[in-house]
Parts: structure tokens; C-alpha cells; sequence
């Protein structure tokens, strides 16, 4: 079975078509390398032995996208994670965010109601609850005004997936995931932000690992136990298999709605500085870090509920935050040593 991964050398792209290529489907991987390296389908090559078909291009150029697919006509599944994901720089530039993310989408749905029947996964977000009033969060929460252009996205991605499926004959499922960290056990691939990382895990061990001078902390002043914010970290293998398991769902169609939703975490909130002394305990080292202003868009906590996932799609996070750090220190180090 032929499946599309769009943002397929992404981080958690190149993982799910690790996960895919294991399971014996043919993945054909877009991106347009904005945020990636064509060098990640070495490391896929390295642990499956096969390379995903790429096609290297710009999912916002809709003759594309249609190209693509006259192409690819026989396409059983799609898997979108092709979208800008930082919350501070949506912030500070809504229009790239608005455009990649939501034209995207657009353009790939058209595409696909016009297939006899299409498998369509969509990576979703924990942001989509804005700051949810009740933890753990619930699939069954609701959806607060969004706190940033990032977060309203993923909210109107899931509007204009859910009103397609109405009146076409796409099946989805929407995965709505907390704080993907950690890199494959080989250390063949992993995260690989370009310029100064927005997220908190690559940050670390680059300050780790003395390319940065020291974290900084954005607040120490919220209303959780050592002051700072509360997440979820889940490890990326372990969230590439429920993109997986969630697809088969789809092709096997065992879906009971049109759009299934799912929260994909751990179901344990840590906080930042939780993180960084776990950071401290599996490097052996003591991190620098200074406490700064609280930065716009942030969340106080968020963790998952994950029964919905766990007896429904019979998936569980299997790693711990320690190994999933220790995974990412493992991966730092071996592309700073290159």
C-alpha cells in the first residue's frame, strides 16, 4: 500500500516513515526542506534498509500538489504533519502560519476527494484546548479560544476536516498530540532544528553540549508546584507508532465516525525544570539556565488523558522522560561528533 507523509524528513515525519517502512508500506515522502535535510533519508535508509520515494516541493503551490497527485494516483493513506509548529514565532509572523498551515491542508483535501475512498491522518495538537480547564485533558474538552496563530490552525484544520469528511468520502483521523521529544534508538535520525530552536528538548541538549550559552526559562512565577510550566513529553517513536496503528485503523476500516479524535501523550505533566534535572541525571551534567519573562502564547499546564487511545487504538507510550532524553542527548552528541 502506497501511503503520502507530508513533512516526511521532518522530525516526526522521518520517524512515522520509519515506523511505516517496518510495518512493509511504500511511503512517498514530501518536504520542501524548510525545517529538514534531505540527509535524513540516510538515516531512514540506515535503519530500514529502503529509502522512501521524495519529492521534494512546496505543499502551498497548489499546481503542485495537483501534479503530485496525477502522479500518485494510487494512493491509499495520507499522513499531514507539513506545517510550522512554533508557538512564539506564530506569534510574531500570523500570515506564514495562516498560509502553510491552513493552504496547505486545503489543497491536499481537494486533491483527495477526488480518490474512490481516502485514508487521511492528521497531526493535531494539544494547543487546540488552549489552556483546558480540567486536567488531565480529555478528547472531550473544549476547545478554548486559541492563544496563538499556531494553536488557531490546528483548531480550524480540524474545523475544515471534519466539515469535508461531511460531504466527501474522506475518513480521518485527527491526532492531537502534546510535546513530541527524544530521536530513534539508532541515533540515525532525530530533531534537527534549523537556526535557535523554539522547542525546549533541542535547546537542552545544545546547551548541553555547548552550542548555547544557557536555557532560558520563560517564567518561574505560574501557579504549579516549582513555578514553571507543565507538559506532557512523549517520545517520537513511541508517538510514529499510533500514526501508524491509527492509519490501519482507517484502512482496515474498523472507524466508527468519519473523524475520530485522539490525544496522543503520556499522561504525565512535567515541568520545565523537572525536565532539566532530568536532563542533568542521564547526561551527568549540570545544565546553565536563567529564568526570563514569561513568553506570549504559553499554556500553564497541559498533560493528557490517554485511555481513549489506549483502549480504542490499543496503543500506549512505552518510554519514560528519562529515556526519551537520553535518547536525544544520544542523538545531539552523535551530529556534533560528525
Amino acid at each position: 500500500m502506497k501511503i503520502v507523509v507530508t513533512g516526511g524528513l521532518g522530525f516526526i515525519g522521518s520517524h512515522t516513515v520509519v515506523e511505516l517502512q517496518n510495518e512493509g508500506f511504500d511511503v512517498v515522502a514530501i518536504d520542501n526542506l524548510s525545517n529538514s535535510s534531505e540527509s535524513v533519508l540516510d538515516g531512514i535508509y540506515a535503519i530500514t534498509g529502503k529509502k522512501p520515494i521524495f519529492e521534494k516541493m512546496d505543499l502551498r503551490d497548489k499546481a503542485s500538489v495537483n501534479n503530485f497527485f496525477k502522479k500518485h494516483n494510487d494512493v491509499d493513506g495520507v499522513i499531514h504533519f507539513a506545517a510550522s509548529k512554533a508557538v512564539g514565532e506564530s506569534v510574531e509572523n500570523p500570515l506564514l502560519y495562516y498560509e502553510n498551515n491552513i493552504n496547505a491542508l486545503v489543497y491536499i483535501l481537494q486533491e483527495l476527494k477526488e480518490l474512490p475512498s481516502a485514508n487521511f491522518i492528521f497531526s493535531s495538537s494539544c494547543t487546540v484546548y488552549g489552556q483546558a480547564e480540567k486536567m488531565p485533558i480529555t478528547e472531550n474538552a473544549s476547545i478554548q479560544p486559541a492563544i496563538s496563530p499556531y494553536g488557531n490552525t490546528k483548531q480550524i484544520g480540524e474545523e475544515i476536516i471534519t466539515d469535508v469528511a461531511k460531504v466527501t468520502n474522506i475518513n480521518s483521523i485527527l491526532l492531537r498530540y502534546f510535546n513530541p521529544i527524544g530521536a530513534h534508538s539508532s541515533a540515525e535520525i532525530g530533531e534537527l532544528p534549523i537556526g535557535v530552536p523554539q522547542n525546549l528538548v533541542p535547546y537542552i541538549t545544545q546547551t548541553g553540549y555547548g552550542l548555547r550559552k544557557e536555557l532560558s526559562v520563560y517564567g518561574n512565577d505560574y501557579p504549579t508546584l516549582d513555578g514553571t510550566c507543565i507538559r506532557d513529553y512523549i517520545h517520537v517513536v513511541d508517538l510514529a507508532k499510533a500514526h501508524v496503528i491509527a492509519l490501519q485503523r482507517l484502512l482496515n476500516k474498523k472507524n466508527i465516525e468519519k473523524v475520530e479524535t485522539f490525544n496522543l501523550g503520556t499522561g504525565t505533566g512535567s515541568s520545565v525544570l523537572e525536565v532539566i534535572t532530568a536532563f542533568e541525571k542521564v547526561s551527568g551534567q549540570k545544565l546553565p539556565y536563567k529564568i526570563v519573562p514569561r513568553r506570549e502564547g504559553d499554556v500553564i499546564s497541559a498533560y493528557a488523558n490517554t485511555d481513549k487511545a489506549n483502549t480504542v487504538l490499543g496503543w500506549k507510550a512505552q518510554s519514560t522522560l528519562e529515556q526519551s532524553l537520553e535518547s536525544a542527548w544520544k542523538w545531539e552528541k552523535k551530529i556534533r561528533e560528525k
